[in-house]
């Protein structure tokens, strides 16, 4: 029988961009078998305070397309431990902004007493589910109307009385 590392690389995935693609295609060069974790949105609203743009099933199913994951898993509980018991990964994949840190030292504590490697990824700099919210946020003001002076809508390019004046 041939053993087979299967990583686990969880996230929100929300507005899904290079950022995500470049993380599951690192993670799947690095194991046999890539099970992305999709977290559901009340564990996004917990962790980020806020809940994702994309509702949960389509950002499943965008994961689930990727080539590079094999399956997807929807994480509806904070402790990864208890996410390892449920799914049975080799290795965690998670952003290198967890190493060093006391929330990573204790991920990393946790997973070795149960033979789980923790892989640290850099995040691609350029791009973030973050910073396109913040944009989408600028251009439809925070509570999802048109940021355009008076309400108004994008002043049309042809406006229909342009060739009256």
């Amino acid at each position: 029988m041939m053993l087979h590392r299967v990583g686990y690389a969880p996230g929100v995935y929300d507005l899904f961009h290079v950022g995500h693609l470049n993380i599951l295609r690192h993670a799947r060069s690095q194991c046999d078998y890539l099970v992305a974790g999709v977290v559901s949105d009340e564990m996004a609203e917990l962790a980020k305070g806020r809940s994702p743009v994309v509702p949960l099933v389509e950002r499943l199913e965008i994961v689930r397309s990727v080539r590079f994951v094999d399956a997807a898993f929807v994480e509806t509980v904070p402790d990864k431990l208890e996410t390892w018991r449920q799914v049975r990964f080799d290795v965690l994949f998670k952003g290198d902004d967890w190493r060093g840190t006391d929330k990573g030292r204790r991920l990393e504590r946790k997973f070795a007493a149960v033979g789980v490697e923790i892989v640290y990824f850099p995040y691609t700099v350029h791009t973030s589910s973050t910073q396109l919210r913040r944009a989408l946020d600028v251009l439809t003001g925070p509570a999802g109307g048109v940021a355009a002076a008076g309400g108004a809508g994008p002043t049309p390019l042809n406006p229909p009385d342009a060739a009256a004046r």
